[in-house]
C-alpha cells in the first residue's frame, strides 16, 4: 500500500467516533495514573457494559504498545455485542470497529485496517453519512466511556446522555447514564434534579442495583436515612457478588459510621476483586480507624487492639505492593507497625515515606507522624522537636501543623517547668512567636489583597489522618477513615 495510500487511510480514521478520536488522554500527567483510575480506582458496573470496558482496556494496551493484547480484547468485544445487543449489533459494533482500525493502522496492517474502517462505512452510508453516525447508542458509549476516564470528562459525558436521551426519553440505560453522572457531578448541597433521575432510572431499569445505591446515598445526604438503608439492603440482597453494588453500598455505611459494616461491604467486594489495591487500602483504613476510636475512648482489651493493628497492617502491605503510590501508605504503615512495638521496621516505611514528592500538607503530616513516633516511641525528644519545626516552617495551613505547634508549646513549658531558663525552651517559644506573627501579617495582607495566593487553608486536609486532624470523635473516625472523596468506590466512570 503506497504511502499516499496511507495518508488517505489516516484522513478516514480520523472521521471515526472511537477512543483513538476522542482525546482520553488530554489533560492527562502520565498513563501510568489514567491507568490506575480507569482500571482500579473506579468501578464499572459489572452486569452490564462488557464491550465498553473490553474498549476502554484495548485502548490502554494500545497505549501501552501490546496491540496484539489490544485485539484480544476487541474480538472480546465484539462477541460480548454480538451477544448482549444482537438487535442492534450493527450500530454497537462501530466503535470497537474503529478501535480495531487504528490499532491494524499503527501495526502497519494497513489492509486489515481499511477493511474496519470499510464496515463503519457499510453501516453509516445507509443513515446518509460516509463514516460518522449521529446515534444515541454511540453518544451512550462516548458517555460511558468518558465517565470512566474520570471527573474531568463528567460535563462531556453528561451532554453525551442528554444528546442520546432527545432521541429515545425514555430508554432505561441513557437515563441511568444521565442520573450517574448527574450524581457524579452533584456538589454539597444536594440538588433534587440528582435525587429525581435516580429515581426514574431506578423506575426504568428496577434491577439496576447499582443506581439503587446511588440514590440510597443522596438520600443520606438529604437526612432520609431510613429510605437510604432499605434501598441499600435489597440492593445489597438482589446482588450479593456485585462488587459496583458492595463498594457503594460500604460507602453509605461509611458516611454512616458504621464500620463494621463497611468492613463487611468491602471484604465481600475484596472476593470478587483480590488486586484491587484500592479495596485493600480501605479495609486498612477502617481497621485503622476502629484503632484510633479504641484508644480516644480507652476501651477494649490489648489484645483486641493489636488485632486490629495486625488487620490494618496486612490489608495496608497487600496495597503497597498492589500500588505503593497510594496516599500515605507508607506512613500509616509505620504509625500501626510502632504501636505493634515494630519500631525498626517502622522507621524504615517512614523514611520510604521521606523519599516521596509529597505535597505540603502532606509533608506536614508526614513531619507530625515522625516526630510524634520518635516522641512516644523512641523517647528522643531532640528528633521529634526536629521534626515539628521542619513541619511548621513548610508554608502553608492546616491541622497538622497546629497540632506540631501545640505539642512544641507543650515540650517547652515542660522543660520551663523544670527548668526556667532552659534555652532550648526559650529558643522554641521564640520560633513560636514569630511564626505566630507572620501568620498574622500574612493574614491582614490577604485580606487587603496584597497576598491572596499565600498561606490560604488546604483543601486537601482531608487525605490526612484523624488523630493528627484533631477530629477524634467515633463518627468522624469512621467518615473519613473509610475513604476519601470523592472515593474510588462510589460512583462509576
Amino acid at each position: 500500500m503506497s504511502e499516499i495510500t496511507k495518508s488517505s487511510l489516516e484522513l478516514s480514521l480520523r472521521q471515526l467516533k472511537c477512543h483513538f478520536t476522542w482525546n482520553l488522554m488530554e489533560g492527562e500527567e502520565s498513563l501510568d495514573d489514567f491507568e490506575n483510575r480507569v482500571c482500579h480506582q473506579i468501578e464499572f458496573q459489572n452486569s452490564e457494559f462488557k464491550a465498553t470496558t473490553c474498549n476502554i482496556l484495548a485502548y490502554l494496551k494500545h497505549l501501552r504498545g501490546q496491540n496484539e493484547t489490544a485485539l484480544q480484547y476487541l474480538q472480546q468485544a465484539e462477541e460480548f455485542i454480538q451477544r448482549e445487543h444482537a438487535d442492534r449489533a450493527e450500530i454497537r459494533s462501530l466503535v470497537t470497529w474503529g478501535n480495531c482500525a487504528w490499532v491494524y493502522y499503527h501495526m502497519d496492517r494497513l489492509s486489515e485496517a481499511q477493511l474496519y474502517v470499510d464496515k463503519v462505512k457499510q453501516v453509516c452510508k445507509k443513515f446518509s453519512n460516509p463514516y460518522r453516525l449521529e446515534s444515541p447508542e454511540l453518544e451512550c458509549e462516548e458517555g460511558w466511556t468518558r465517565l470512566k476516564s474520570g471527573g474531568k470528562f463528567g460535563e462531556r459525558a453528561k451532554v453525551c446522555f442528554e444528546k442520546a436521551l432527545e432521541k429515545k426519553p425514555q430508554h432505561p440505560e441513557f437515563t441511568s447514564g444521565l442520573a450517574i453522572v448527574n450524581y457524579r457531578l452533584d456538589k454539597w448541597p444536594p440538588q433534587q434534579n440528582a435525587v429525581d433521575a435516580l429515581r426514574q432510572a431506578m423506575e426504568l431499569n428496577p434491577d439496576n442495583e447499582y443506581v439503587k445505591v446511588l440514590l440510597a446515598l443522596k438520600l443520606l445526604e438529604l437526612n432520609e436515612e431510613d429510605k437510604g438503608d432499605s434501598l441499600v439492603e435489597e440492593a445489597v440482597e438482589k446482588a450479593p457478588y456485585a462488587t459496583d453494588v458492595l463498594r457503594s453500598a460500604a460507602n453509605f455505611y461509611r458516611k454512616k459510621g458504621a464500620l463494621d459494616k463497611v468492613i463487611e461491604m468491602l471484604g465481600r467486594a475484596l472476593d470478587g476483586m483480590p488486586n484491587n489495591a484500592y479495596v485493600h487500602y480501605y479495609i486498612a483504613c477502617c481497621h485503622r480507624a476502629k484503632v484510633l476510636q479504641m484508644q480516644h475512648e480507652r476501651f477494649g482489651e490489648k489484645e483486641k487492639l493489636l488485632e486490629l493493628v495486625h488487620q490494618a497492617v496486612d490489608h495496608f502491605k497487600k496495597a503497597e505492593k498492589l500500588n505503593a503510590n497510594l496516599l500515605n501508605i507508607y506512613s500509616s504503615l509505620a504509625c500501626l507497625l510502632a504501636q505493634a512495638g515494630q519500631y525498626e521496621e517502622a522507621d524504615c516505611y517512614f523514611q520510604k515515606e521521606f523519599r516521596r514528592e509529597l505535597s505540603p500538607v502532606v509533608m506536614q503530616l508526614l513531619h507530625l507522624r515522625y516526630g510524634n513516633f520518635q516522641l512516644y516511641q523512641m523517647h528522643c525528644e531532640e528528633k521529634a522537636i526536629h521534626h515539628f519545626i521542619e513541619g511548621i516552617k513548610i508554608n502553608k495551613r492546616s491541622k497538622p501543623k497546629e497540632k506540631m505547634k501545640g505539642k512544641l508549646e507543650k515540650i517547652a513549658k515542660m522543660r520551663l517547668f523544670q527548668n526556667k531558663d532552659d534555652p532550648k525552651a526559650l529558643s522554641l517559644l521564640k520560633v513560636l512567636d514569630e511564626l505566630n506573627r507572620e501568620m498574622e501579617q500574612a493574614d491582614e495582607d490577604a485580606e487587603r489583597g496584597l497576598d491572596p495566593t499565600g498561606l490560604l487553608p488546604s483543601a486537601s486536609i482531608a487525605q490526612a489522618g484523624d488523630e493528627e486532624l484533631g477530629e477524634g470523635a467515633q463518627r468522624g473516625a469512621a467518615r473519613r477513615q473509610g475513604c476519601e472523596a470523592p472515593p474510588p468506590w462510589a460512583g462509576k466512570g
